[in-house]
């Protein structure tokens, strides 16, 4: 399938006005947006034994912290779509990123409250902008959608490695320790969204007001099997970000070391997050795409725990080509199986909210199995075992259809 084929789908006068007026400035501003979107998750991980250290919180509280953002992702997703008809999905995403900055800097307080605070607010901002960005591409980039895809879930990927990768010499250079390096990752979060507020004020008055109602959804299969695999994707993607690294220390892999493996599964997430959505596209359908990508994810995650340390960043390249490819899948198939950019607002709302909320199950279910069996062998399991029934989804979820859903006015 190819990007061509949304030529023909159904666009408003509205969408056809903003997509003529889309251009690189408006695809440089996503990609900015989309940076800022996962560092708040793996940049605690890589200094979460610091944190367990000095403030107290035990395994189970550990595991909390780890999975509020990733709940947040989901429980916020829900209102994103009637928040964006209100206001308009410029003015929402610049609210949303200032509160991802909020959050990001409350972290740096240091303790348990605010690091529990600062992590809702960030999730609940990440979330609704998840939602958003794909409705935002159908509408403005058309003809460019696996290109403007594999753009923004590389970004996203982009983050979570530049907080994997220097968290932990912040944390070592700068007087505040590690509240100070967490905290300094709201900056570009600000950064971005100053960036943004010019596009939330020239387009947000033009955006508010009644939108086309999208029935259906929710009683059609094949949107059930996206969600699925969104949501079986994500919790492998937060397992990888809030315990990867703990692992390795806990096999005895110095701190700046895991940082730097997990920072490489990252960095090869990006390279696969850019390559995947142009080449699935290219096919009759995702589902080989998927499937092969759930198991380099699988393989990767098990040699991490498997190999010998000195063989780890093996394992953190292979899951990080099938993390990265099933990310830009994932985004990809909410795109490719929707009719137009409202019924992909609201699949992407339904796929990301429910899935974040099981996915926050996947980090908090590995947390309480390291912290019931004293090793990773018990989330080694649990890691293959989402992978298996992430690819008996992917068999439907990456077929050559569209979901059954009505729009009305």
């Amino acid at each position: 399938m190819s990007d061509k084929v949304f030529d023909t789908a159904a666009h408003s006068p509205a969408e056809a006005s903003a997509a003529a007026a889309a251009g690189p400035l408006l695809g440089i501003s996503l990609v900015l947006i989309a940076f800022n979107l996962r560092a708040v998750f793996s940049s605690l991980s890589t200094v979460l034994p610091e944190v367990i250290s000095d403030t107290g919180l035990g395994p189970v509280w550990a595991s909390v912290l780890t999975t509020l953002p990733v709940v947040c992702l989901g429980v916020f997703s829900f209102p994103a779509p009637a928040l964006s008809r209100r206001f308009g999905p410029e003015r929402v995403i610049f609210a949303s990123m200032l509160l991802v900055a909020v959050g990001t800097g409350l972290r740096g307080l240091g303790l348990p409250p605010f690091l529990f605070a600062g992590s809702f607010l960030a999730g609940a901002g990440i979330a609704v902008i998840n939602v958003l960005l794909p409705g935002l591409v159908k509408r403005d980039f058309p003809r460019r959608v696996a290109m403007m895809t594999g753009l923004y879930t590389m970004a996203l990927c982009g983050s979570a490695a530049a907080a994997a990768a220097f968290t932990v010499p912040f944390e070592r250079s700068l007087p505040g320790g590690w509240p100070a390096a967490l905290a300094l990752w709201g900056l570009p979060a600000l950064a971005a969204a100053l960036i943004w507020a010019p596009q939330a004020l020239k387009t947000g008055r033009h955006a508010t007001g009644a939108r086309p109602a999208v029935h259906g959804l929710f009683r059609d299969r094949l949107a059930w099997k996206v969600t699925l695999l969104m949501g079986l994707q994500s919790a492998m993607a937060y397992i990888v970000f809030g315990w990867m690294a703990p692992m390795l220390r806990d096999r005895g892999m110095e701190g700046a070391s895991a940082g730097f493996v997990l920072s490489l599964c990252v960095v090869f997430q990006m390279l696969a997050c850019l390559a995947l959505p142009a080449l699935a596209t290219r096919g009759r359908d995702q589902r080989w795409a998927c499937l092969l990508m759930f198991g380099f994810a699988a393989l990767g995650f098990a040699g991490c725990y498997f190999l010998p340390l000195s063989l780890a960043w093996i394992g953190g390249v292979l899951n990080g080509i099938g993390q990265g490819g099933l990310i830009a899948l994932a985004m990809t198939l909410i795109i490719l199986r929707s009719p137009d950019a409202n019924v992909a607002a609201r699949l992407s709302s339904m796929a990301q909210g429910i899935g974040y909320i099981l996915a926050g199950f996947g980090p908090l279910l590995a947390g309480v199995l390291r912290g019931a069996t004293g090793s990773f062998a018990a989330p080694t399991l649990l890691f293959l075992l989402i992978a298996l029934i992430g690819s008996w989804a992917a068999l439907e979820a990456g077929r050559n259809e569209i979901v059954k859903a009505r729009v009305e006015p």
